[in-house]
């Protein structure tokens, strides 16, 4: 009876963890968890870090008692209407994200035996996978790897039937195991048939960040953008660059003006989209877009129509943008671009129309303005260099801290405050051309690239968004004009940053007194690995895998497979004949017995072989007759053998003994 009662609480208690098996697991889950801590709200990260505090006090307290039914239930209720209502849904990237953390550590709650420790081992490796949804750079994969051996070290914890095991042997399994698999990951990753597009399709966020350019203009938006160090994309020319001076990179383009802020508007019916007379020489590049959550693609200005990306084309405004979807992750593509070019000599009457057109009331002064020029009989030409020698030769300043503007925007900044960055100029110049009535638009992208001390590559940063204008001029077509360059031509030729040096005080990236020593070179080499990892590894579509795998001789999807899976099947079987090897049983063989099989060895080279009926002392005793020469030195060896296997007082020093004794004999 006694038995019958007691078989229980023993299964119990032999299913419960030690208390250091437990801490180890809230350390492992605190280091799985902690980077998605900063993306969550913060009733929620403060939730996730009280629970696991709480329950790491209860297993220093020795706590027995677990919370009750019912408050678990309201925990688990109140976290999920809580993320619902930060984020208006539980599905999604971010949401999807936060209630799978937040519901990890609610299991804490109910943690107590072996089984919830697996089901949580499990858990943390789902949620290993979804940093990969926010971030795929170098230092996140590395970051996993270490978390994937905590958490096999927790794996096999949990699967160890006596006490715990110490942490360094646990966690050198577990990275041994981590560290096989590498091999068998790298030769999937290789062959199996990449999948164009990106590899996690969840719903979109509302509130996902975005960063880069915006598809509307107004004051102040891209002086803001300046400060971000960012990078936009990297560019790699097949061979020598263009000079500074023609490193625009094109983006959205702005037809449409409202008073004080530009958007791409409504193009009218049937502006077919427009011819383009690329002359000079071609440029070949190569770049890798970051993910920017937008439609366009950079390009250098001006783009040729024939070779364009897969599921891209060139807008009527020539903007490069895809067919459909957003850049939501990290793209490679090659393009040829030509920075002399005639575009759409011809203007439709209809677009010229638009592209004149201003607000009523908005801005009289600067209206008024390029009315008195155009009122004066001035060619275009004549007016364009007349609004350019404004700039630089009246008190124009070029910095990072305009002043806040109204209304009319663009007065406030002509007549009153003279001081702004490139939109206030490209917006202030298009507003001119327009009231005067040259067709102009505003156009926005990147401008220079700073090139990498250890790459051959250029590296284009947000820091580097710019804008400018583009006006029609008859037998010309559209012409970039840059008002900015009139006014602070460094930025045009060397930067941003030495543009601004000296007259206000700069983010430290910007600074060009820091663009050297250790520091920066660090930085530089830092970058080139990331652009590394970048191309060679994110950047491995279909495309790419094809190439690659051109010279091994697979030339199509089923010479992939065919190879995929020989060697899959070799590498498996290669690993279960090492398994079994190590599983095989291995006869232990203690040093004294070694030392006289080598004895045994010397001698039957000798002619003297041991028989199968002959134990040691017979043995010894029928060399001795056949050579008495060996008697003295074989009764020795003999004495010191018996001694060194079946007396246990130091062993060391009595196998010494039998390796010198045996030494000694030399048939």
């Amino acid at each position: 009876m006694s038995t019958r009662l007691n078989s229980p609480v023993k299964k119990l208690t032999t299913d419960l963890l030690p208390q250091s098996a437990l801490l180890r697991l809230l350390a492992c889950l605190s280091l799985v968890l902690a980077p998605h801590l900063l993306r969550l709200p913060i009733w929620a990260s403060a939730l996730v870090i009280g629970v696991i505090v709480w329950r790491g006090l209860a297993v220093f307290k020795q706590w027995r008692a677990l919370l009750p039914s019912w408050l678990r239930v309201a925990l688990t209720l109140s976290a999920f209407t809580g993320i619902y209502e930060s984020f208006g849904r539980i599905s999604g990237q971010t949401a999807g994200v936060a209630l799978i953390t937040v519901m990890a550590a609610l299991k804490l709650t109910e943690l107590k035996a072996r089984r919830d420790t697996i089901v949580m081992v499990f858990l943390m490796y789902f949620i290993l996978i979804t940093h990969f949804l926010f971030s795929q750079e170098l230092w996140t994969a590395a970051y996993l790897l270490i978390c994937a051996s905590a958490i096999t070290a927790v794996l096999i914890e949990a699967n160890h039937p006596g006490g715990a095991l110490p942490p360094r042997t646990t966690f050198r399994l577990a990275t041994r195991l981590v560290l096989q698999a590498l091999p068998l990951m790298v030769l999937i990753f290789i062959l199996f048939p990449r999948i164009p597009g990106p590899l996690w399709g969840l719903p979109s966020d509302s509130g996902a960040a975005r960063s880069g350019l915006s598809d509307s203009m107004a004051p102040g938006d891209i002086s803001s953008l300046i400060q971000s160090n960012e990078v936009a994309f990297r560019v790699r020319f097949d061979g020598a660059p263009p000079e500074p001076r023609e490193r625009y990179w094109r983006g959205p383009t702005f037809g449409h003006f409202d008073g004080h802020q530009w958007d791409s508007g409504i193009r009218p019916e049937g502006s077919a989209n427009p011819v383009a007379e690329l002359e000079g020489p071609a440029y070949g590049y190569e770049i890798v877009l970051e993910p920017n959550r937008a439609r366009w693609l950079l390009a250098l200005d001006l783009p040729e129509r024939a070779d364009l990306p897969e599921n891209s084309r060139l807008d009527p405004d020539y903007q490069l943008v895809l067919d459909k979807g957003e850049v939501r992750e990290r793209m490679l593509y090659r393009l040829r671009s030509h920075t002399r070019y005639r575009l759409q000599p011809e203007l439709p009457p209809a677009l010229a129309t638009v592209m004149t057109r201003l607000p009523k009331n908005s801005n009289p002064r600067a209206q008024a303005l390029a009315q008195g020029w155009r009122d004066q009989g001035l060619p275009p030409a004549a007016i364009i260099d007349t609004a350019l020698r404004m700039f630089r030769e009246q008190q124009f300043f070029y910095t990072l801290q305009p002043p806040a503007l109204g209304r009319n925007a663009v007065d406030e900044f002509l007549f009153d405050t003279h001081r702004g960055f490139c939109e206030h100029y490209a917006s202030s110049f298009t507003l001119l051309m327009r009231a005067a009535g040259i067709p102009a638009r505003v156009v926005t992208g990147y401008q220079g690239g700073e090139r990498n001390a250890v790459g051959d590559y250029y590296l284009v940063r947000q820091s580097d968004a710019h804008a400018w204008s583009e006006v029609w001029l008859v037998g010309r077509g559209w012409v970039r004009v840059d008002p900015t360059a009139a006014v602070a031509p460094s930025r045009i030729e060397r930067g941003l940053g030495p543009s601004l040096s000296g007259i206000e005080s700069l983010p430290g990236f910007l600074d060009p007194s820091r663009r050297n020593g250790f520091r920066f070179n660090l930085e530089a080499r830092w970058d080139w690995v990331n652009a590394q990892w970048n191309r060679w590894v994110l950047g491995y579509g279909p495309e790419l895998q094809q190439e690659f795998l051109r010279y091994f001789g697979l030339l199509n999807w089923s010479d992939m497979i065919l190879a995929l899976t020989v060697l899959l099947s070799a590498g498996l079987g290669i690993f279960g004949l090492l398994m079994l090897r190590a599983a095989r049983v291995q006869p232990k063989i203690d040093p004294a017995l070694r030392a006289w099989r080598r004895l045994q060895r010397r001698l039957a080279a000798a002619g003297l072989p041991q028989k199968a009926e002959e134990g040691p002392r017979n043995y010894a005793e029928r060399v001795s007759r056949a050579r008495p020469d060996l008697a003295a030195t074989m009764n020795a060896a003999l004495a010191a053998y018996l001694q060194a296997r079946y007396y246990d007082a130091q062993p060391e020093a009595r196998q010494r003994q039998l390796t010198a004794a045996i030494a000694q004999v030399r048939p």
